[in-house]
């Protein structure tokens, strides 16, 4: 049977339109999801959890260059792959091809479907912090997917700062390091106390219970909405989108009605983790490569403070790329964009030896 002319143009223009509108994670293989029970495990407040339970996505063969990357506060490794972030990375000829590596993005403890709080201990599971979460990720990393070491680490936010740790704890363990939308030194300022009202919003809603809530707070939605808009998005970026009170209360407005599924319990342990974190005494320790990204209007790491600039004088292999700042950038959250350094990352890698192991 002859099938019309015109029918034959709409299904060419159909099959025209499906290729353009591909997702990009169309362009690299599809991730591979897993758990692994790290038994037995050991806090710095010395809690044991008999069974810690560590979640990963994995993207290429395990024949690959291994590099592992880390996500930021409150995500999990599905939030890495983003059109933004692995669309731009793994696709063939990518700084991060997954032809050519092994791309592993773990779920931190407490995030994800990793163990956590709201699985069951609420507030009695162990106050985890920035040491503990990398030192899972080893155990995963090492014993769970047999790994002996990485071309790379890179993390964003709070996977930045993981980063960080990661050179001290580990430093023959990778060749690079690439910190972003981070600093290498302790909490405080802006960055802290906007922390601590999360944490404190949250502690102190009389709903919470002490964590033995019936329903969800309801105040660290709130507060959330608050911090992101406070430490993230850019300058100039919110004056264009928002140049008029309506447009900012449209705006505002939309980001309160957003979904919002976070456990309180979960939410709370997520930022507190953060309250000792402080690498900077180590960082001589640092011996693989290093190339920090930061944005120059991140909010939570102001670049006008020098903090980066006088720190990295004591790592031996540490330099930086700040993105300048302009209207396609969002302050804390630029480095979610990785067609703003990934030639950076390229390059920068392309220099790298690959140590012995």
């Amino acid at each position: 049977m002859r099938i019309p002319s015109p029918l034959l143009r709409a299904a060419a223009t159909l099959a025209l339109l499906l290729i353009a509108v591909a997702p990009v994670a169309a362009q690299y293989p599809a991730p591979k999801e897993g758990s692994w029970i790290a038994r037995d495990f050991r806090f710095h407040t010395g809690d044991v959890m008999p069974e810690l339970r560590l979640h990963y996505r994995t993207i290429g063969e395990p024949s690959g260059e291994p590099v592992l990357i880390l996500h930021g506060t409150t995500g999990s490794g599905a939030s890495m792959l983003s059109p933004a972030f692995a669309g731009e990375l793994f696709g063939p000829g990518g700084a991060l091809d997954a032809s050519k590596h092994f791309i592993i993005l773990p779920d931190a403890i407490g995030h994800g479907k990793s163990s956590k709080p709201s699985d069951g201990m609420r507030a009695k599971f162990p106050r985890y912090n920035y040491d503990d979460m990398v030192a899972a990720q080893y155990k995963l990393v090492t014993e769970g997917l047999g790994v002996r070491r990485v071309r790379l680490v890179l993390g964003n936010s709070m996977g930045g700062m993981h980063t960080w740790i990661w050179g001290i704890a580990h430093p023959d363990f990778m060749d690079a390091l690439v910190p972003m939308a981070s600093q290498p030194t302790e909490m405080s300022s802006r960055n802290w106390m906007m922390r601590r009202l999360i944490i404190d919003a949250i502690r102190n809603d009389p709903d919470w219970r002490g964590g033995d809530y019936a329903e969800q707070p309801r105040a660290f939605r709130t507060a959330s909405v608050f911090y992101g808009i406070a430490t993230n998005g850019g300058t100039l970026a919110y004056q264009k989108q928002a140049p008029t009170r309506e447009l900012a209360d449209k705006l505002l407005d939309q980001r309160l009605a957003a979904a919002f599924t976070a456990d309180a319990n979960d939410f709370l342990y997520q930022w507190d983790s953060s309250r000792d974190y402080n690498p900077s005494a180590g960082l001589e320790r640092i011996t693989a490569a290093l190339l920090a990204i930061n944005s120059a209007d991140d909010e939570r790491n102001p670049p006008e403070t020098g903090i980066m600039e006088r720190e990295l004088k004591r790592v031996k292999n540490g330099k930086l790329y700040l993105i300048p700042p302009s209207e396609d950038t969002r302050g804390h959250g630029t480095t979610g964009m990785a067609k703003l350094w990934k030639q950076q990352v390229q390059e920068f890698l392309a220099t790298v030896p690959r140590r012995a192991m």
